[in-house]
C-alpha cells in the first residue's frame, strides 16, 4: 500500500509536497495509518486532534494515546477539547452534526491563524460508498451520488482510492496500533448500520462491489462534466441580474424540452426542497411563491424573481429618523449622508437635492405603503406610487424594496428613483440639503 499510495501522491496530489499540512486524527486505524503513510513519505505536516468528551475516560484515552503517536513520529500536535453535548443543545443539532461543526470550524482556526495550506482527512473508499448510500436513501440529485470529493478546498483526502480492508492489511502488516472507539459498534447511528449490516451484504453478493462501484462513480462523475458545461449556457440563456435579485426567463425556459430538470439544476444551490410547487410556478399565477431556509422565489408575470428571505423575516428596523443635524444613517439597506451645499452638482441616481427649508424635521426613512402619493418631479400633478410603479414596470420584489424619504406625511424623495416637485430646488431656494444614498449590495 505504501507504493500505491506514493505513486497517488506523485500523480494525483503532487502539490501537497513541501506544502504545511494539518492531518486530522481521532486515534482510530484510518487516520493512524495516514499519519503513518505521511511521515514515510516524509510530508511535513503535524496532527490535529478534537477531543469531543463524548466517552469519558476512553475520549482522553485517545488523547494520551495520540500524544504519543506525535511524539513517535516527531510531529507537532495539536489538541483542542470540546462540550459537545452543550454546544449540541444550544445550536439544536444532533450530536454528530454538532461534532462535525465544531471540528471543521477548528481545522479552519488552524489553517487561519497557523498558516496551514492544507488539511488532511482520512476518509477512504468504503467512506465514500457509505456516504453514496446515505445521500442515495435520503433523496438526492447527481451531486449526492458523486461521493466524497478528493480536494474540496484547502481539506485533501488522500486515502479515498483506498478500501478499508487495504488499510488494516497495512496496518497489520507494519504492526501499527489503534484505538477502537466503541461508538463505531452501535448501529443506532444511519451510517454505522450501513457499515455493520448492509455493506457486508453487499460485498457477499458480490466481491467486486467496491471495485465496480468506483467505476459507477466515476461514469457519474464524468455525466456530471457534461450536464455542468450545458448548464453553463442555458444560465446565460435564461438568468439574469438585477439588483438584488435574479430573474429566469420562463418563455426561455419553456423552450427547453422538460424544463423541470433545468429547473433543479438552476436552483439546486439555495437549499430548496418543496420541487413540485416549483415546477408549478411556471403555469402559476403573478404572486405565487416558494420559500427555502434561506431563498424565495416568486412568480412575476413572465419570470422567477429570486430574492433572499424578506427583511421582516430578520426582525429588520422598518423606520428610521433623520435629525436636524444631520448625522450620518446607516439602515439594514443601505447608508445615508447628508451636507448643506451651495449650488448643485452632478445629478446621480442615488443622490438628490431639495430645499432644505420646505423640510418638517425629523424626517423619516420607511417602506412605501399603499396609499402613498407624490408629486413626481418633472411631471403635472399627483401620482399613486401604486400607479407609479406600474408604469415604470417594476416587478413584485422590486415593489416591496422600494424606500421613501418623508417630511411630514409628505414623500420627499422614492429612494433611487424619483423626487418630489413640492420639495425641489428652485431660483428662490436659500438652503440647498444634498441627501446621498450608498446601497448595500445583498448577495444572492
Amino acid at each position: 500500500m505504501l507504493n500505491s499510495f506514493k505513486q497517488h501522491i506523485e500523480r494525483q496530489l503532487p502539490f501537497l509536497q513541501n506544502k504545511k499540512l494539518i492531518l486530522t486524527i481521532s486515534g482510530g486505524i484510518d487516520s493512524v495509518v495516514l499519519a503513518h503513510l505521511c511521515h514515510k513519505l516524509g510530508l511535513n505536516f503535524a496532527l490535529a486532534h478534537c477531543n469531543f468528551n463524548l466517552r469519558g475516560d476512553e475520549s482522553d484515552a485517545d488523547e494520551a494515546f495520540l500524544v504519543k503517536l506525535a511524539d513517535d513520529l516527531d510531529v507537532e500536535i495539536f489538541i483542542e477539547s470540546f462540550d459537545t453535548n452543550q454546544y449540541a443543545a444550544d445550536t439544536k443539532l444532533s450530536i454528530q452534526m454538532a461534532a462535525r461543526e465544531l471540528r471543521y470550524r477548528w481545522f479552519e482556526e488552524l489553517v487561519d491563524l497557523l498558516h496551514f495550506d492544507y488539511v488532511l482527512t482520512a476518509h477512504h473508499a468504503d467512506d465514500n460508498l457509505e456516504t453514496f448510500l446515505i445521500n442515495l436513501s435520503r433523496g438526492t440529485g447527481i451531486e449526492g451520488l458523486t461521493g466524497i470529493p478528493e480536494i474540496n478546498d484547502y481539506i485533501v483526502r488522500p486515502l479515498l482510492p483506498f478500501s478499508r480492508t487495504e488499510i488494516i492489511a497495512y496496518a497489520e502488516a507494519n504492526g501499527i496500533n489503534w484505538r477502537e472507539d466503541s461508538s463505531n459498534n452501535s448501529t443506532k447511528y444511519l451510517r454505522n448500520k450501513l457499515r455493520h449490516d448492509v455493506i457486508p451484504v453487499l460485498k457477499e453478493i458480490n466481491p467486486q462491489w467496491l471495485q465496480n462501484f468506483k467505476m459507477t462513480q466515476n461514469h457519474l462523475h464524468d455525466s456530471k462534466i457534461l450536464i455542468d458545461d450545458f448548464m453553463t449556457q442555458v444560465y446565460k440563456d435564461v438568468v439574469a441580474f438585477e439588483a438584488d435579485v435574479i430573474k429566469f426567463d420562463i418563455s426561455k425556459l419553456l423552450k427547453y424540452p422538460n424544463p423541470k430538470p433545468y429547473l433543479y439544476q438552476l436552483l439546486k444551490s439555495y437549499k430548496f426542497t418543496a420541487w413540485d410547487d416549483i415546477y408549478n410556478l411556471l403555469e402559476a399565477q403573478s404572486g405565487k411563491q416558494v420559500f427555502s431556509e434561506t431563498h424565495r422565489l416568486l412568480k412575476d408575470r413572465e419570470y422567477l424573481i429570486l430574492s433572499l428571505k424578506d427583511a421582516q423575516d430578520n426582525n429588520v428596523e422598518l423606520h428610521y429618523e433623520i435629525t436636524e443635524d444631520l448625522n450620518p444613517i446607516k439602515t439594514a439597506f443601505g447608508t445615508f449622508s447628508f451636507s448643506i451645499i451651495s449650488e448643485i452638482q452632478d445629478t446621480l441616481k442615488d443622490t438628490i437635492y431639495v430645499d432644505f427649508d420646505k423640510l418638517e424635521f425629523p424626517l423619516t426613512i420607511r417602506k412605501w405603503e399603499q396609499g402613498d402619493f407624490f408629486f413626481p418631479l418633472g411631471m403635472q400633478g399627483k401620482k399613486k406610487l401604486s400607479k407609479y410603479f406600474k408604469d415604470e414596470k417594476l416587478s413584485l420584489v422590486e415593489k416591496e424594496h422600494v424606500w421613501v424619504v418623508c417630511s411630514g406625511n409628505d414623500i420627499v424623495w422614492v429612494i433611487n428613483r424619483r423626487g418630489d416637485n413640492r420639495f425641489k430646488v428652485t431660483t428662490t431656494t436659500k438652503q440647498i440639503l444634498k441627501i446621498s444614498y450608498k446601497q448595500v449590495r445583498i448577495l444572492i
